[in-house]
């Protein structure tokens, strides 16, 4: 019945690197170089992940923070976070392999390009701020995800008591039913195995999207006219320090909804050879990052236009939008079906993390190696790993549990944007880059990337600084597991 998952290689691609990595030049029909199983992935598999885990429910928030910068700042920030996200994953790119850009080592995690760049006590950092993250985003998809599935179920309490019913409700129920599912799915082994739902995820994306653009642009042309002004929210609607820490947090929202790096590294080795799979990630990148800022441009600044300072701070289930109540239930359930797969995108570097470590931890522990072969129908089998089917459900209840409690979904991606932004999109890539390519110091090019990485610091700080006081000024009026809509 059972066999030994380290021979049959059924943990995630990350597991059992030390086994593999004397490299078989070329590979073969059926393996890569590395003698794993040959990888499949292309640039529009890669380009799926990617939009995947990007456009993502920071799109919704993002004329509420155009609503903060105005006119100017908000649609230049958005340009600028998308070359800055474009630039660095284009030197995080380079970094997938050690050496030769074509046969050099591989390196199947972030920690792993972490490890073969820079080495010592900049692993265990990077290690902490990128899986911190990745759990923190978990949370911030199950907040997300109901939010929008109470949405449809308000937006019809609306139509049928014509609006004279509040319609409040509770959160939790709706939090527990994402948890089952994500517990479901969270039993897909590896991110290879994980394409197809990448890719309904991607297009209930753009679906979600169009439908919060084109309900703007009606907006707008009902109004007759754009919203808004040129320095955005006025000082009157709130007061100074308001517009501060909230200008702050608005960058904090902008960041968050361009970063993918976190997971970079863990796409680009799902990507078939040849070409090289740094020539292949740039492509996809440039492609994900070119129709992600073109959407965000469209979303953020046509919701500015249609509400102006009154702009929600999530455009579909802030109630910017009544009508057509039918086409915002569609949009709701298109976001929480994203919102599934985008919750396992971003986890299941994590999981490959904690399974690989305790395989080698304990390599006799059948608990942890070893795979229970069930029949599926037709001549298929699912290989069940008892380890891995306990600790991703514990993951998942873990990460419902924390939502129920802190269930401010603006304040949490602002803060979360902000904390992973400058670490894990800016300063490693750009470090590694400067250690792979041997950057002399003080030449031209090494001081303009520290430069980079300087002014991205400083975004980071205030975004955090931004963030964390919405947070404060939450905690003082939310009551645990009793959150009401």
């Amino acid at each position: 019945m059972g066999e030994n998952a380290a021979t049959k290689n059924h943990f995630p691609p990350q597991v059992f690197s030390v086994a593999v990595d004397m490299p078989s030049q070329g590979g073969s029909k059926w393996f890569d170089d590395d003698g794993r199983p040959k990888r499949t992935g292309t640039v529009w598999t890669a380009s799926a992940h990617i939009i995947t885990a990007v456009i993502g429910s920071g799109v919704l928030s993002l004329a509420w923070a155009v609503a903060q910068l105005g006119w100017i700042a908000g649609p230049a920030v958005m340009f600028l976070f998308s070359f800055v996200t474009y630039y660095t994953s284009t030197l995080l790119c380079a970094c997938y392999r050690t050496g030769d850009p074509v046969n050099g080592k591989r390196n199947y995690t972030y920690m792993d390009a972490v490890r073969s760049n820079l080495g010592g006590g900049m692993v265990k950092i990077c290690g902490y701020v990128q899986y911190l993250n990745l759990f923190g985003v978990a949370i911030g998809y199950t907040i997300a995800s109901s939010i929008s599935m109470m949405a449809v179920k308000r937006s019809n309490c609306f139509h049928k008591t014509g609006g004279k019913d509040p319609c409040h409700m509770n959160a939790n129920p709706y939090m527990i039913a994402f948890g089952i599912a994500e517990i479901i799915f969270s039993q897909i082994p590896d991110f290879e195995k994980l394409w197809w739902l990448s890719i309904v995820a991607a297009v209930m994306s753009f679906a979600y999207s169009t439908i919060g653009l084109g309900l703007g642009i009606a907006k707008v042309a009902e109004a007759g006219k754009f919203q808004g002004s040129v320095t955005g929210i006025g000082i009157g609607t709130v007061t100074e320090t308001q517009k501060i820490w909230r200008s702050f947090q608005a960058l904090g929202d902008i960041a968050f909804a361009y970063s993918y790096s976190l997971i970079l590294i863990e796409i680009q080795d799902t990507i078939r050879s040849p070409p090289s799979e740094a020539k292949t990630m740039k492509k996809s990148s440039l492609i994900s990052v070119s129709v992600t800022t073109l959407f965000y441009m469209l979303c953020g600044c046509f919701g500015y236009a249609a509400f102006g300072d009154m702009s929600p701070g999530n455009l579909l289930t802030g109630f910017g939008f009544y009508n057509p109540y039918w086409l915002l239930d569609i949009a709701n359930v298109a976001i929480v079906i994203h919102l599934v797969g985008a919750y396992q995108v971003y986890c299941q570097p994590l999981f490959a993390f904690i399974e690989k470590t305790a395989a080698q931890r304990f390599p006799d522990s059948e608990f942890i190696t070893k795979d229970v072969k069930l029949p599926l129908p037709g001549s298929r089998s699912y290989n069940l790993n008892l380890f891995r089917m306990v600790f991703r459900t514990i993951f998942v209840i873990l990460t419902t549990v924390i939502s129920m409690l802190l269930p401010f979904f603006n304040d949490i991606v602002g803060l979360l944007g902000a904390l992973g932004f400058w670490p894990l999109t800016v300063y490693f890539p750009v470090e590694m880059y400067i250690s792979q390519k041997k950057i002399p110091k003080w030449s031209t090019r090494w001081l303009c990337l520290q430069i980079l990485s300087a002014a991205c610091l400083i975004i980071t700080i205030a975004a955090a600084a931004g963030s964390i006081a919405g947070v404060v000024g939450d905690l003082k009026t939310v009551k645990p597991f009793k959150t009401v809509y």
